[in-house]
């Protein structure tokens, strides 16, 4: 199993191009670096991360298709890739920070990611492009240089059905947020593998990435706190029918929902932590690898034997201190992953 350490751009730059260089070091196979508004500069941090790193890849995790116009992604993507020397990996989703503020009106998220996808696609080909879709259009568009690769692996991310069936038809991988759960497993797999069978696509060409929020420490509990206002985020951001959770065969508390419904999606953490304590232990488990090594080694584990090839790691900490977690799993956590794959 590859693994791929996500952070949020929240940091100095400076910061985080270390933080690429140490993931690096700790043999992480990509570096991915959320598109968030309105946080620090994706591909500004990337390129400085690009002068600091030699093998990984580097890729923002993940951008969408209406803040920025799918020209300007296959723009920027070519030339992270030429700074790079062809390292550079394209995380594409719906998307939801910054909507609000910006009067960005998100609709219908599965089309304009296929249709960004293609343009994409094109552009990094070296062609001139028109089209005119449903979400995208251009008009006699060509890049002014000749982008170093047309194959840039771009990968769609999506907790929808419709979403990670675009995932399957035209892109290199699926990434799927919090594919713990059993059920969510069995969703993923078989939503993306739909996908590119209609597309006469081989579903085992498109490959399965888990997005985890990862919290390792021997206090559980202690873990699972940390983990509840990121579960009170997603489910605001899921409202008004909660996909994942209910998906995972989970039913919001009546308590919990009448105040989700209305929380604003939001990285502030007061509102989080005003109704982190009504997130039940099971909403936790069931998205998030949280508690000791050997408890997250084997969640890993059963993702992997499940078909997910590459673990996109959120990392979080009881103390609040992320390279812990981030090491940890590295030197704690994959070795027994390893040996346990070695054995089946």
């Amino acid at each position: 199993m590859r693994t791929g350490l996500l952070l949020m751009p929240s940091r100095p730059a400076t910061e985080l191009a270390d933080l690429a260089a140490r993931a690096e070091a700790l043999g992480y196979d990509d570096f991915w670096l959320a598109d968030e508004r309105f946080f620090r500069e994706v591909y500004t941090v990337l390129g400085l991360a690009a002068t600091r790193t030699t093998r990984i890849r580097l890729g923002p995790g993940v951008t969408d298709p209406y803040s920025r116009h799918a020209a300007l992604t296959a723009m920027a993507i070519a030339t992270l890739d030429e700074v790079t020397g062809g390292r550079a990996i394209l995380g594409l989703g719906a998307g939801v920070s910054g909507f609000r503020e910006l009067g960005i009106d998100a609709a219908r998220s599965a089309v304009a990611m296929r249709e960004s996808v293609e343009l994409i696609r094109r552009l990094l080909a070296g062609q001139t492009v028109t089209q005119k879709g449903e979400q995208v259009s251009v008009d006699d568009g060509r890049l002014d240089f000749r982008p170093p690769r047309a194959a840039v692996p771009i990968y769609v991310a999506s907790q929808r059905e419709a979403g990670c069936r675009v995932a399957g038809r035209v892109a290199d991988g699926a990434i799927m947020q919090g594919c713990v759960a059993a059920p969510l497993l069995q969703f993923f797999r078989r939503s993306v593998a739909e996908g590119a069978r209609r597309a006469g696509r081989d579903p085992a060409s498109v490959e399965l990435v888990g997005r985890i929020n990862v919290c390792i420490a021997d206090d559980v509990r202690a873990a699972r706190d940390v983990m509840r206002p990121t579960i009170v985020r997603s489910l605001a951001a899921q409202r008004p029918d909660f996909f994942t959770f209910t998906a995972a065969g989970l039913d919001v508390p009546a308590a919990l929902r009448e105040r989700l419904l209305r929380l604003a999606y939001t990285h502030d953490p007061t509102p989080l932590g005003e109704l982190a304590p009504l997130v039940p232990d099971a909403f936790v488990d069931a998205v998030t690898l949280t508690g000791p090594p050997a408890v997250v080694a084997t969640g890993v584990t059963r993702l992997a034997r499940a078909g997910i090839g590459r673990l996109m790691v959120f990392p979080l900490a009881v103390d609040g201190n992320l390279v812990t977690t981030i090491e940890r799993f590295q030197t704690d956590v994959m070795p027994a992953v390893r040996a346990a794959l070695e054995r089946s």
